[in-house]
């Protein structure tokens, strides 16, 4: 209880200069929206094994570690050999936004290549420019609900800089908009923020790519917002391949208008621990999403994904397909809600979790739930936890393929089907090279 005490001591400490900076004097609604937030924080604070949704993953870590939030006058400059070193994504060259531990790195980032329509610009930026401050006024902190999440809550607290992206009405954004939150220092804890509308009947691509330095023990608590509008459509793509010795905490809340279509692909490599809350809101008709992902951990990493996929209306379809591949001591979690409410009726929705384990002392939780209100609806769900099928691997023995490499490739084969989904060349070739490296780090041990 003391440490307990003392973390939030310290946190609050952080927030405390916040507040008096001149950027939050100049928003007294952002002030507010903190004060309400932090205050929530420390009458939630963080979650325990005790509560349902949270029994599976003990961050009791995470309260202990002595992070310490970093405000803009703390920040450490990066240079470019430093971020090519730590990604490339070709497609994205002229259409980037760069941060390192937790703020827009104006040097780095590159929008060339975006419509001169499309707002990609610093969060705290959009709060204070006259003619944007009323969109982000009535979405920022809407979708997210900081009230039940005591991590969400402490983001919120911490709101200063992120990325605000606009996609005005019937704007098609050929390019893909690439976030790239790069960690740099150690024992820090970052609150990226991240807030996207999608005017109406427009289209684009954002992918959000965490990386950080081997070794780097942090933590980053992060939340992404998103509203499509009627007839949006948006694919979103979240690559978190962060240091093996940190905490990766996000939360990613989506509201659907009419006739959009959402297509999101989570693929997890990184972190000691992490914890992704994805909640799909589907309150206007002909609404549609798919919400897949792959979790590959190894060693004593412990992976965790809870989603909700709320259907409040009529004629609205959900897919959903994670999957997971689990050695060494590895744990990973997965509870899949899918809510279809009294009138939600035509709903069309589907959720399947399949997990291969590598390890006999490899486990994972499988949890996928249906609450179903309506009558008029056509719904499914399942779960699968297995190994190697001996009788594939046989076969491919029968063809000199040797037993070892014979796992690999049916491992492979079994992430391939999610990581196919990404349809940019460079980062799907760069997720098979570290699946194969992961792979064949484990053949050769």
């Amino acid at each position: 209880m003391v440490t307990e005490l003392q973390k939030e001591n310290s946190y609050q400490q952080a927030f405390r200069g916040l507040q008096e900076s001149e950027f939050a004097e100049g928003s007294s609604r952002l002030s507010q929206l903190r004060q309400g937030a932090m205050a929530r924080f420390v009458e939630l604070g963080f979650p325990s094994v005790k509560e349902e949704e949270w029994k599976y993953t003990n961050v009791a870590a995470i309260a202990r570690a002595d992070f310490q939030p970093l405000v803009s006058s703390e920040l450490v400059p990066s240079s470019q050999p430093e971020l090519e070193q730590c990604v490339a994504v070709p497609e994205t060259s002229a259409s980037q936004l760069v941060f390192v531990d937790g703020a827009l790195r104006s040097d780095l980032s590159a929008l060339a290549g975006l419509p001169h329509q499309v707002v990609a610009i610093d969060l705290g930026q959009a709060m204070a420019d006259e003619r944007y401050s009323d969109i982000v006024r009535t979405h920022l902190a809407r979708q997210a609900d900081y009230v039940v999440n005591g991590f969400t809550a402490l983001n919120t607290a911490f709101i200063d800089h992120g990325a605000f992206l606009y996609i005005p009405k019937g704007v098609i954004v050929e390019a893909p908009i690439h976030l790239l939150f790069i960690a740099k220092s150690e024992r820090i804890a970052n609150f990226p923020r991240v807030l996207v509308i999608a005017g109406e009947n427009s289209t684009a691509t954002i992918i959000e790519n965490y990386v950080s330095g081997p070794a780097s023990e942090y933590l980053t608590n992060g939340v992404v917002e998103v509203v499509l509008e009627e007839g949006a459509r948006l694919e979103h793509y979240k690559v978190q391949r962060e240091s093996v010795e940190a905490f990766h905490i996000a939360t990613t809340a989506v509201g659907l208008g009419r006739n959009s279509s959402y297509d999101t692909t989570t693929i997890t490599f990184g972190a000691k621990l992490s914890r992704h809350d994805i909640v799909v809101t589907m309150d206007h008709e002909g609404a549609e999403c798919w919400v897949d992902g792959l979790y590959l951990v190894t060693g004593d990493q412990h992976a965790d994904t809870h989603s909700v996929i709320d259907h409040r209306q009529p004629n609205c379809t959900s897919h959903q397909l994670y999957k997971g591949i689990l050695d060494g001591k590895s744990r990973a979690v997965f509870n899949g809600k899918v809510f279809v409410r009294h009138n939600a009726q035509k709903t069309d929705a589907m959720q399947t979790n399949k997990n291969l384990l590598l390890s006999n002392d490899a486990r994972v939780d499988t949890k996928p739930q249906l609450e179903i209100l309506a009558d008029d609806v056509k719904c499914a769900h399942g779960a699968a936890v297995g190994q190697i099928d001996e009788d594939e691997l046989f076969y491919l023995e029968t063809r000199g393929i040797h037993p070892d490499l014979g796992r690999n490739l049916l491992t492979y084969g079994f992430a391939e089907e999610v990581i196919a989904k990404i349809k940019l060349d460079s980062i799907r070739n760069e997720l098979d090279k570290a699946v194969l490296h992961r792979l064949n780090a484990r053949l050769e041990a």
